[in-house]
């Protein structure tokens, strides 16, 4: 079971990530969306395509574009369409 942390709350729990490229990203029905802001930011991955950001907030702090996931990724990253991983700072346990 992995879960995501940050600041005392439970962002995504699940059996069920993807693991890519050392980052565990969590399937859709496992985030706690209530946690998450959509950003205007976006990256581009060679072989995953397009990725789209959330901010993070709990208890009145942000951790901007902490997280991502890819709305339409490539053929080969399918596996992980929606799928969300987190970084800077939030803690992910296995």
């Amino acid at each position: 079971m992995a879960k995501a942390t940050w600041n005392g709350a439970t962002l995504a729990q699940s059996e069920n990530c993807e693991i890519v490229e050392g980052n565990y990203y969590f399937p859709p029905d496992s985030i706690n969306q209530e946690y998450l802001k959509p950003t205007e930011t976006h990256t581009t991955c060679g072989w995953k395509g397009v990725a789209s950001y959330y901010t993070v907030a709990v208890n009145g702090e942000e951790n901007k574009d902490a997280a991502w996931y890819y709305p339409q990724p490539k053929e080969k990253a399918e596996n992980i369409k929606n799928y969300v991983a987190f970084w800077r700072g939030v803690k992910v346990e296995s």
